[in-house]
């Protein structure tokens, strides 16, 4: 027969595991709230299902014209893992100070790849605009990993953030 400190204990291992149970989901919905760390630092784009529609043409002048610096500098955070935008401070990748109408792998005291190396020519608000569409199809065999910015306002409102940097 069971004796009532054998069903006290029982009863107590298993109120012990439920309180268990409840504090860790606690904990888990305090760590892991997206309430609770406020606004994202960037938005991974993924397909979307629905259908492209068309949309009237814009050129490139217009759309750099109409872009905002502060909305780059948003975007920029996708790329600080590897860029520094202090001049000469060179990380992963080179610095992007003044890299707007650059020659094309000149950054000083950085290794280019030679994908990079065989371009020539500079870095024009057009050139950066292809190159950030995807980097391994603008450059074939560059090191860079960055699978590149999807959307064009993306591309040029961080053309105008790295342009504004040096003057």
């Amino acid at each position: 027969m069971f004796d009532t400190m054998t069903l006290t204990k029982a009863t107590a291992g298993v109120c012990g595991s439920f309180l268990v149970l409840l504090l860790g989901q606690w904990a888990a919905d305090v760590l892991y709230s997206s309430d609770a760390h406020g606004e994202q630092s960037y938005v991974i784009e993924v397909a979307s299902a629905e259908a492209a529609t068309e949309t009237e043409e814009v050129s490139f002048d217009e759309l750099m014209a109409s872009a905002d610096v502060g909305k780059g500098a948003k975007v920029f955070k996708k790329c600080a893992a590897c860029h520094k935008i202090e001049d000469g401070v060179n990380a992963t990748g080179p610095s992007l100070y003044g890299v707007v109408d650059r020659q094309i792998a000149a950054a000083d005291g950085f290794g280019y790849s030679g994908a990079l190396t065989a371009l020539d020519g500079t870095w024009s608000a057009e050139e950066l605009d292809a190159f950030l569409t995807k980097p391994s199809a603008y450059a074939k065999g560059t090191s860079m990993s960055f699978s590149g910015l999807r959307k064009q306002n993306d591309r040029v409102n961080l053309i105008a953030y790295l342009d504004s940097l040096d003057g």
